[in-house]
């Protein structure tokens, strides 16, 4: 693991972020004492599309009516 001083962490940082991207991570010393470890995440490399869930739940057709006389009753839209 390579170990680089602030003042090279600072003029290199893209350079050295890359490297970590790509799984090499470093150690970033201030005065020769590590102060921390730079290391890629472990983050999914597509996101996530909607309708991932297709075939999984069942949205009922009257659902933005559901509840609709309780709110009503609640707010008072209707006497």
């Amino acid at each position: 693991m390579v170990t680089v001083n602030i003042h090279e962490a600072k003029t290199q940082l893209s350079k050295l972020v890359d490297q970590a991207a790509k799984g090499e991570s470093f150690v970033i010393a201030k005065a020769g004492k590590p102060l921390v470890r730079v290391a890629a995440l472990d983050a999914p490399s597509s996101p996530q599309r909607l309708g991932f869930m297709a075939g999984e739940i069942a949205v009922p057709k009257d659902f933005d009516r559901m509840g609709e006389s309780e709110i009503e009753a609640l707010f008072g839209a209707r006497a």
